[in-house]
C-alpha cells in the first residue's frame, strides 16, 4: 500500500489515525490507492498491538419495542460521530442472555456497553463491575456510584398525564401499569397519584389495572377489563404506548368511542401514536436523545487519558396532546 502511494508506512499510518499531520494532497492520494485496495483495518490486531476498540454496545430488552429502537438510533448516531462501530444486544431482561451478551462483548473487547434499565438491570451492572466493562446506564433515574447514567422524569411524566386528564373534566381514572419491579411504572404511577391529590380528589379516584407486561396484547387484556367493570372510569392512562395502543383495540372492538365514551394516554410518544386509528395523547419520552447523551457520555468515559467525572443527566418529558383526549364538542 505504501509502495503503491509512493509514501512510507509512517505516513500511511498517520493518515489512518492521525490525519490531521499529513498534507491534503498527500492523504487524499494515500486514500484513493487504500479505496482501490479495499483496505479493511484489522480491529482485532489493532487491539493486540494496544489500540482502543472502536466498537460500543448498546443493550435493550427488546428491539420490538419502537422506544428502545429509536434510543439505540441515539447511540449509533453518538458513535457515527466518533467514528465507531456499535453492536446492539437485545433481550436484556433475560439473565441467560444478558450473561451471553457480556461473554461476547468481553471476548470481542468491546470498548463499554448502554445497559437500558430492565427489571434486572442491578443483577447486570453487577456483572459489568466484576468484568470491568465500562457502560453507561440509560433510561434509569437512580445514579450508579460508579457509572454515568441518563433517565426521564417519569414522576413529571406521570402528573402531566394525569393533570391533563383531571384539565379535561375526568374524575375517575384507570393507570394501566405494567411490571411493579419497574422503577418506571412505579414513578408514572406517582406522578399520576401527586395530580390527583393537588387536585383535591381522593386517591380512589386512581385505580390501577396491573399489566405483567409492557405489550399491545397486555394492553388489550386490560382492556377487557375495563369493560367488564361495573363502574367504568372515563379515562384510561396507560404505562407505554403499547399498552395504550391494546387498549384502544379493545375498545374498539366493543363498539366504544375515544374519546366520546373514554379517553386514552399513553406513554412514550413512539412512532406508532400519532398514526393510531385515534391519534394517542402520549407523554413524549426523547429516546434518541437519551440514547445519544448515554452513548457520548460512554465514549468520553473510555477515551484513553480522558479523566472523566460520572454525570447523571435527567431529561424532561413532554405532554403532547392528540385527539384521544380531546374533549367531544356538543352540538
Amino acid at each position: 500500500m505504501a509502495q503503491a502511494a509512493g509514501v512510507s508506512l509512517g505516513t500511511v499510518s498517520n493518515v489512518l489515525n492521525r490525519p490531521e499531520v499529513v498534507a491534503e494532497a498527500t492523504r487524499t492520494r494515500v486514500l484513493e490507492v487504500i479505496d482501490s485496495l479495499g483496505y479493511v483495518r484489522a480491529e482485532g490486531a489493532r487491539q493486540l498491538r494496544g489500540w482502543a476498540s472502536r466498537v460500543i454496545a448498546v443493550m435493550v430488552p427488546d428491539m420490538a419495542n419502537p422506544f428502545f429502537t429509536a434510543l439505540a438510533s441515539g447511540v449509533e448516531r453518538a458513535a457515527r460521530e466518533a467514528d465507531l462501530g456499535v453492536m446492539v444486544c437485545t433481550g436484556a431482561h433475560d439473565p441467560a442472555e444478558a450473561a451471553r451478551h457480556l461473554s461476547l462483548i468481553t471476548s470481542h473487547q468491546v470498548r463499554g456497553a448502554v445497559l437500558t434499565s430492565s427489571e434486572r438491570v442491578g443483577r447486570t451492572v453487577a456483572a459489568f463491575h466484576r468484568n470491568a466493562v465500562p457502560f453507561v446506564v440509560a433510561d434509569q433515574n437512580a445514579p450508579q456510584p460508579a457509572a454515568c447514567s441518563v433517565g426521564i422524569d417519569d414522576v413529571a411524566g406521570g402528573h402531566a398525564a394525569a393533570r391533563h386528564l383531571i384539565a379535561q373534566g375526568h374524575r375517575s381514572f384507570a393507570y394501566v401499569s405494567g411490571p411493579d419491579s419497574l422503577q418506571q411504572v412505579r414513578d408514572r404511577r406517582h406522578g399520576a397519584l401527586r395530580a390527583v391529590r393537588e387536585a383535591g380528589l381522593p386517591a380512589s379516584a386512581l385505580l390501577e389495572l396491573p399489566c405483567g407486561a409492557l405489550t399491545v396484547d397486555a394492553g388489550k387484556d386490560a382492556g377487557h377489563r375495563v369493560l367488564g367493570l361495573t363502574q367504568r372510569p372515563t379515562a384510561l392512562f396507560c404505562a407505554n404506548d403499547l399498552l395504550a395502543l391494546g387498549v384502544l383495540q379493545a375498545l374498539y372492538e366493543a363498539g366504544l368511542r375515544v374519546p366520546g365514551d373514554i379517553a386514552v394516554v399513553g406513554y412514550d410518544d413512539i412512532e406508532f401514536a400519532a398514526s393510531a386509528v385515534v391519534p394517542l395523547t402520549s407523554v413524549r419520552r426523547p429516546a434518541i436523545a437519551m440514547g445519544r447523551q448515554a452513548g457520548r457520555l460512554l465514549i468520553e468515559d473510555t477515551a484513553s487519558g480522558c479523566l472523566h467525572e460520572h454525570a447523571h443527566v435527567i431529561l424532561q418529558p413532554e405532554l403532547v396532546v392528540r385527539r384521544s383526549t380531546m374533549a367531544v364538542p356538543v352540538h
